[in-house]
């Protein structure tokens, strides 16, 4: 059995997300309208994830409930998150209808904003591959 991943601190997992969301050349191509503010939430960590024309220009580590109005939430598990940040994800932890369907995520909010950016949000959750788990 090996121990999980030991998870970066918050503030440099926040640096190196926004690094790889802006450096994306298919979010750049893409995503001239994706403008919103979302939260990931990992049940102990969230972030408030503000993008401007394609570029995210904020990230707030673990915002209180008024702190940050977001247009919707992406909850699931610290576990769910982490089978995200595989290399290779497993089944059902490869896209977030999977695993809406089959694991514990919730999509909350105004969902119309989240169809709106699909394909930018997407690519950014497939970047957690790249830079790991947000918890």
């Amino acid at each position: 059995m090996t121990a999980p991943p030991r998870a970066v601190p918050a503030q440099e997992w926040a640096d190196a997300f926004t690094a790889a969301s802006n450096d994306d050349p298919e979010i750049q191509a893409h995503g001239k309208y994706f403008t919103c503010t979302y939260l990931l939430d990992a049940t102990d960590r969230g972030y408030a994830v503000k993008v401007e024309s394609g570029r995210v220009t904020q990230v707030t580590v673990d915002p209180g409930p008024l702190d940050v109005p977001y247009q919707f939430a992406i909850r699931a598990s610290a576990e769910t998150w982490r089978g995200f940040g595989e290399r290779v994800p497993a089944p059902m932890y490869h896209g977030i209808w999977a695993a809406t369907f089959q694991r514990d995520m919730r999509l909350e909010g105004d969902v119309l904003v989240l169809m709106q950016n699909l394909r930018c949000l997407t690519r950014q959750i497939e970047l957690l591959r790249v830079v790991g788990p947000p918890v």
